[in-house]
């Protein structure tokens, strides 16, 4: 066939043709959106070797999902070739099929189907023989570690477990490609570590992976990476060679006088500054030059760099002369955290104050009669693996979900009697993505505005602020299922602050968003904080803990610790594991509490 030939006179990355398993070539790919035209892929080139995890990584709209699309067969270039196992996708999609996996975003799984007949029912749809499926059902029910659960339904195992099931279900025929659109979005650290060792498992059978991620730690575990930026390949290669000119550059910055979260900002605001990031003892940044930019008390320490530094660092030079990024916060020049300030004082009560809360669904108790307290202007994280009872927690606090018994104050009130103008104190953004999808950006604005009660010059006023703030002019008339996940997040935050509440309940707000969204988001936040308003938080994020005054870490309805991300990475430090990361603490403290209860069984 003609499409080889052509492939093979391209120069690009990886191994020789016979070993490459998908194969991209000049390819372009347009989409119509009314009477314009989006360019989303832009010539890419790239060669994909087997027995390799390719990570594929890059901003929101880079063309990340776009490209894994294209390599599953669902959608065709608009130029150029794209070749998976040698076979051309325009002529050969059918034959592709068989030899791929593809797990999307949103795996569809049927949530009223056990584990067993989700398996069976795929079984079907990819015509696997019945003389092999129950051995391959027993090989991908021990591997995703879901034997056990094989007779629970989909719907009721946690999100991680549900992503190792739609993983089993991509795996049943086993593949020679298989292709992950972020398959670790919105899971628990422990659920995310479980997954990557079936992709590792998956590579050491000959498995070609190509994987995209919204974790930077989890760029280190590939062999390759290919980093996307509008469109265009902007490299693709190794992690080491990402990073390693970056030698030099980065530090760690501490000041025993200051906060992190002020000690980031006042670098942020510094010539030379390419990224500054809120780490455990400090803040991490990295520099344009190799000196040190040192002011008075600070403390800088050289850092190896990682892939996370170079990613930040190509993409901000992408940005340069650009207007799509947040206007940096201007910080408020205190050393003490004003909840810290007023509890020492004693002169204000907690802000949102929790005892005994328990919060049954029949006979399961979610919640085990959890106690804690937030202060004025903390940002406060609850934190716990998929199942924890967090989510259940959160929806309590704002209101959403009466309790079974205890007490929960927010703002002194109790929101299941609170009259509206108690509740009218709290902004809320969702977990799942909850505005208006059939309704513009403009509309859900105004849509906020009024179910805020906001009138006449406030109202203008507030609507002003929101346009300006988040940068959301250019896509005031968009749909909003139409935006880029980023500018999603945006303009969820903007509805969520348009009342100016003093109270803001975050659930997991950055889950799916690019890191470059993300440290925006965090810049805005930090703000809010300073100012006086009190933020709660749910994350599976372990780097953006370290935001947190303090957290709460559940586990099976339990608290298990409570405390400063360093009084929580104080319990798991050890000879061997001097300076345990939050993610380190986070995977110990759960798998023994776990084992404990296992043992109690």
């Amino acid at each position: 066939m003609s499409a080889n030939t052509d492939i093979a006179a391209q120069t690009g990355q990886g191994a020789p043709l016979s070993e490459v398993a998908l194969q991209l070539a000049a390819v372009h790919k347009h989409f119509r959106q009314g009477k314009s035209v989006i360019d989303a892929l832009k010539g890419v080139d790239l060669r994909i070797a087997q027995g390799r995890i390719t990570g594929l990584l890059g901003p929101d709209g880079a063309g990340k999902t776009t490209l894994i699309r294209l390599a599953a067969g669902l959608l065709l270039p608009s130029a150029g070739q794209v070749l998976v196992l040698g076979r051309d996708t325009v002529y050969d999609g059918a034959a592709i099929q068989q030899n791929i996996g593809y797990m999307p975003q949103r795996f569809g799984l049927y949530d009223d189907l056990t584990v067993q007949e989700n398996l069976e029912l795929y079984a079907d749809l990819q015509g696997l023989h019945s003389g092999e499926r129950q051995q391959r059902f027993d090989e991908l029910l021990k591997l995703t570690a879901l034997g056990p659960f094989s007779g629970r339904r989909a719907g009721a195992l946690s999100g991680g477990m549900k992503q190792k099931l739609g993983l089993a279900c991509t795996l049943l025929r086993a593949p020679r490609l298989l292709l992950l659109d972020e398959p670790t979005v919105g899971v628990d650290p422990i659920s995310r570590r479980e997954l990557w060792s079936i992709i590792k498992l998956m590579r050491g059978q000959g498995v070609a992976v190509l994987v995209s991620t919204a974790y930077l730690d989890e760029a280190e575990q590939c062999d390759d990476i290919v980093l996307l930026h509008d469109g265009h390949v902007l490299a693709h290669q190794s992690p080491e060679a990402f990073h390693a000119p970056l030698k030099g550059h980065v530090f760690l910055v501490q000041h025993p006088q200051q906060r992190k979260r002020f000690l980031q900002e006042s670098l942020h605001a510094r010539p030379g500054v390419l990224d500054a990031l809120v780490q455990a003892e400090g803040v991490r940044a990295v520099l344009l030059g190799t000196t040190p930019l040192q002011q008075n008390g600070e403390q800088w320490q050289p850092m190896e760099p990682r892939f996370e530094d170079a990613f930040v660092s190509l993409l901000q030079g992408q940005r340069e002369g650009r207007q799509d990024s947040l206007p940096a916060p201007q910080p408020t020049p205190q050393t003490q955290a004003p909840a810290l300030a007023a509890a020492s004082e004693g002169a204000v009560p907690p802000v949102i104050e929790v005892k005994a809360l328990r919060r049954y669904f029949g006979a399961f108790q979610a919640v085990k009669g959890i106690s804690f307290t937030v202060g004025k202007g903390e940002v406060f994280g609850l934190l716990g693996a998929n199942g924890a009872g967090k989510s259940t927690t959160f929806r309590m606090l704002c209101g959403l979900l009466p309790a079974s018994s205890g007490t929960l104050l927010v703002a002194g009130a109790d929101l299941r009697t609170a009259n509206a103008d108690a509740r009218g104190r709290i902004g809320y953004v969702a977990q799942k993505f909850a505005l208006y999808g059939n309704l513009s950006a403009r509309q859900n604005l105004n849509f906020f505005a009024s179910a805020y009660g906001l009138t006449g010059s406030r109202r203008k006023q507030r609507l002003a602020w929101a346009y300006k703030e988040f940068d959301l002019t250019e896509y005031a008339d968009a749909g909003v299922m139409d935006l880029p996940q980023g500018y999603k997040q945006r303009l969820a935050l903007a509805c969520a602050l348009m009342h100016e509440p003093s109270i803001l309940f975050l659930d997991e707000p950055t889950s799916g968003v690019d890191p470059l969204a993300r440290r925006e988001f965090w810049q805005r936040i930090n703000h809010l904080a300073e100012s006086g308003v009190t933020i709660m938080i749910t994350t599976h994020f372990m780097d953006e803990a370290e935001y947190c005054d303090h957290l709460v870490l559940m586990s099976l309805g339990e608290i298990l610790a409570f405390g400063t991300p360093r009084e929580i990475r104080g319990r798991v430090r050890t000879e061997a594991l001097p300076e345990p990361t939050m993610e380190d603490a986070f995977i110990a403290l759960i798998q023994s509490h776990e084992a404990q209860i296992r043992r109690a069984a």
